[in-house]
């Protein structure tokens, strides 16, 4: 097993570059090996489960899962009230920052961000509580991807870029886990359940905050000056896979009506790598074809507007 971990952490030293020392000894960091075995002991989990409980009757849960969703709750309001201050302590930029220029509030960050990494291992009972009650409708391939894969990147960035930039998706995720543990520790008592109004931003707070293509392109071309090559072109691939069946999800009814032309998994696979080559080694390219965009549009908006003057 050890020599597997050398060859493991040789390969991936190479790919990525030196690891940041901070983080050396910490627990689960060291080597990768544990970070996937609990992640494919939880994708049998969800495989076996489901067939186990098949003839077998729901558990309420009811106890645990209050004092579950409370703990997870409590942890990320934590995170998030430590994350905003470090970064305020820290004086971080919101478009671009380094990971050793913020001084002692860095290693506050770190610290933060490892429970964070953490809270992704406690968070796979989500899945085994849905498996528990039976609810299997709940267990998507989308909620099954999202629990096995984070886990798995943030080892990475824990790994190699452990405080900087990583705030920000760290941040905006655990306030919204905030709002969705404390919804669901409340709503597993039926007395609450007419008072929890905000149910309804629960899942567009979700959506906002796992998907990077929301965050502006000048965010990427920056992350790409601080960051390890491999480690800023994987998530934004590895997202991308997820934004093609929601797009192709959301558009469907277009589709059928014949008003959105349908799109080969091929073209839009490599229109994807190509849009990530351009924001990694051609920023001011890019820039200046939005630029050019810009302005043909609006010479075609003035053109139709003179023309609708002239008809008039």
């Amino acid at each position: 097993m050890e020599s597997l971990d050398q060859t493991i952490n040789s390969y991936l030293d190479v790919w990525f570059g030196p690891r940041d020392p901070r983080v050396k000894g910490w627990l689960l960091l060291d080597n990768y090996i544990p970070t996937f075995i609990f992640s494919v002991l939880y994708l049998l989990i969800v495989w076996i489960g489901p067939k186990y409980m098949q003839n077998k009757q729901p558990f309420s849960c009811r106890g645990i899962l209050v004092v579950y969703n409370v703990g997870l709750t409590l942890l990320s309001l934590y995170m998030f009230y430590e994350l905003v201050t470090g970064v305020w302590e820290g004086g971080y930029n919101f478009f671009c920052q380094d990971t050793h220029s913020g001084g002692e509030a860095d290693m506050k960050i770190v610290r933060v961000l490892w429970w964070y990494y953490f809270s992704k291992l406690i968070e796979f009972m989500d899945t085994f509580f849905f498996i528990l009650r039976k609810n299997h409708y709940q267990i998507t391939v989308l909620h099954v991807y999202h629990h096995a894969s984070m886990l798995n990147i943030w080892w990475f960035v824990m790994n190699w870029v452990p405080c900087g930039h990583s705030y920000f998706g760290a941040t905006l995720n655990s306030f919204i886990h905030v709002l969705m543990y404390s919804y669901y520790g409340l709503s597993a008592i039926p007395a609450m359940r007419p008072y929890l109004w905000w149910k309804k931003y629960i899942t567009q707070g979700q959506l906002d905050s796992i998907c990077p293509n929301n965050l502006p392109d000048k965010l990427w071309c920056c992350l790409a000056m601080c960051l390890p090559y491999g480690m800023a072109v994987f998530p934004d691939l590895l997202y991308d896979f997820f934004d093609y069946p929601l797009h192709k999800f959301l558009h469907s009814d277009l589709q059928k009506e014949g008003i959105l032309q349908k799109e080969r998994i091929s073209e839009w696979l490599y229109s994807r790598c190509e849009r990530v080559h351009k924001q990694l080694f051609f920023p001011r390219e890019q820039c200046e074809t939005k630029k050019t965009k810009k302005g043909l549009k609006t010479k075609l908006r003035n053109h139709f507007d003179t023309t609708d003057n002239k008809i008039i």
